[in-house]
């Protein structure tokens, strides 16, 4: 018995066995959206900001910080969200308080990988945040991908929301100016 359990765990690490399909990998998705060599930081989430993305995920986040990139007034943010059971890795680009670019790097889910293709991913592009944290564009869902639609919603909000808190951000640099 305990052959056959091991077994069938060797089985699901296998890529023909396991639903993972790496789009993009997470080190080329850095190395496209920056021409030159960009900061690496870490956005600590202390308790308002910790707040604020728990408000956008429905849930508490489970880290305390988020690796990021940036550049002038753009960040790179590379961050996993569960679709329906597995987890789905997205790099999210914000240039100037706007979504730039959203792609999906790694899709782990059985269904709904349609989220990856560009005509759904391209929607992003120029959505910001209102007052309420709400993506400021309509994102058309894709029946029978419901929840990976809400999934890069969610997180297409997150990336938005600490950029803004960021020191790329161009409300940031102008508030910076402002007290100069």
């Amino acid at each position: 018995m305990k052959a056959l359990a091991a077994l069938f765990l060797l089985m699901l690490s296998f890529p023909s066995f396991s639903n993972e399909e790496v789009y993009l990998s997470p080190d080329k998705f850095i190395d496209k959206t920056f021409s030159e060599e960009p900061e690496q930081h870490y956005f600590w989430l202390t308790k308002p900001h910790k707040s604020k993305v728990s408000s956008i995920l429905g849930r508490k986040p489970n880290q305390i910080r988020i690796k990021y990139w940036g550049k002038g007034v753009r960040t790179a943010w590379i961050l996993d969200e569960i679709g329906k059971e597995q987890p789905i890795t997205v790099g999210i680009t914000v240039e100037e308080d706007k979504i730039k670019g959203l792609h999906v790097l790694i899709y782990r889910e059985s269904r709904g990988y349609e989220v990856k293709q560009s005509f759904f991913t391209e929607q992003y592009i120029g959505a910001t945040l209102d007052k309420k944290l709400d993506l400021t564009q309509n994102i058309d869902g894709i029946t029978g991908a419901t929840l990976s639609v809400r999934a890069l919603n969610k997180l297409a909000r997150v990336a938005l929301y600490l950029h803004k808190q960021s020191p790329f951000s161009r409300h940031e640099q102008t508030a910076a100016l402002d007290k100069s």
